[in-house]
């Protein structure tokens, strides 16, 4: 198949695209920075160097293709990150209509089911909404549970403050994700048959913040390390004072309160997956390594 791949070589397309050029597709991969052609075209893909804000090379780069991967590239600078988010959707949107794009599978979120109180991922309610506008396309939403990755934020936190934290207490519920099994799970879908709108979602393991801490701790090698509660307002202002724009910061302390609160979780619960190989264990390997460079 020709297949088009977005979010350059992220932590989830680099593997996807590996994925798919091994099965022996056809495949092309957008990034917005020029630099990444050379390492795209020595994984036998295509690159194409271009903005997901412009519509004129979407369409034209998505043309032949017989699935596109969908994803909403970070802009953290973003003066209303929903807004931008949603954007990206209409931009997608109108590109898979004038290429006559047919089937795409795309990246959102747990929790998307909430069209609010759920910071940057009511953006991918709103990608979610507007694609399924879409006249004879049929689309999968991927729906990843929390990125086991995020906790590479706290490594600076860990090494300066000597605990990990956030706005929700350590028994705080999180079903986290490792991009890896988010890739395998893109990968199995786009090369799978399917019709009209459905769901997938995807999760590694169902833990708690405290079970993380301690796996984390045991690997970098301080068993002591504890989880942290801060209040919504410490929350910002500890985000704020580590570089994050206020509106990014803002977002984050509202998808931190739906963690809280366990609402993200609620249609998950009712549509378990098989959860992905990466284990709580085998990620706090990979946090030690980061950790130590």
């Amino acid at each position: 198949m020709k297949i088009t791949i977005t979010g350059s070589l992220g932590n989830i397309s680099k593997p996807l695209t590996t994925k798919l050029v091994e099965a022996g597709h056809e495949v092309t991969v957008i990034s917005s920075n020029g630099d990444r052609a050379r390492e795209i075209a020595e994984l036998d893909a295509k690159p194409a160097i271009g903005s997901a804000t412009d519509i004129a090379f979407l369409t034209e780069t998505f043309k032949g293709s017989d699935v596109v991967y969908a994803m909403v590239p970070n802009n953290l600078s973003a003066p209303d990150l929903r807004k931008y988010i949603g954007s990206i959707g209409e931009n997608y949107a109108a590109a898979i209509k004038a290429a006559g794009v047919n089937k795409i599978v795309v990246l959102s979120s747990i929790g998307a089911h909430l069209d609010s109180g759920t910071g940057p991922i009511a953006g991918l309610h709103d990608v979610e909404e507007i694609l399924s506008q879409l006249e004879n396309v049929d689309i999968k939403f991927l729906r990843p549970a929390y990125f086991y990755t995020n906790f590479y934020a706290n490594i600076d936190m860990v090494k300066h403050l000597g605990f990990i934290g956030g706005n929700y207490s350590a028994d705080t519920r999180i079903i986290v994700v490792h991009p890896n099994d988010i890739a395998e799970a893109a990968a199995d879908e786009i090369q799978q048959p399917f019709t009209g709108r459905s769901i997938r979602y995807i999760a590694s393991q169902d833990s708690t913040l405290s079970e993380l801490t301690t796996a984390f701790g045991k690997a970098i090698g301080k068993p002591e390390l504890n989880w942290v509660e801060f209040t919504d307002e410490q929350a910002l202002e500890g985000m704020i004072q580590a570089g994050l724009p206020a509106e990014a910061a803002r977002n984050y302390v509202e998808m931190g309160t739906a963690i809280r609160k366990g609402i993200l979780w609620e249609d998950y619960d009712l549509n378990k997956p098989v959860p992905g190989p990466t284990t709580v264990e085998n990620f706090a390997a990979e946090f030690a390594k980061a950790y130590s460079k």
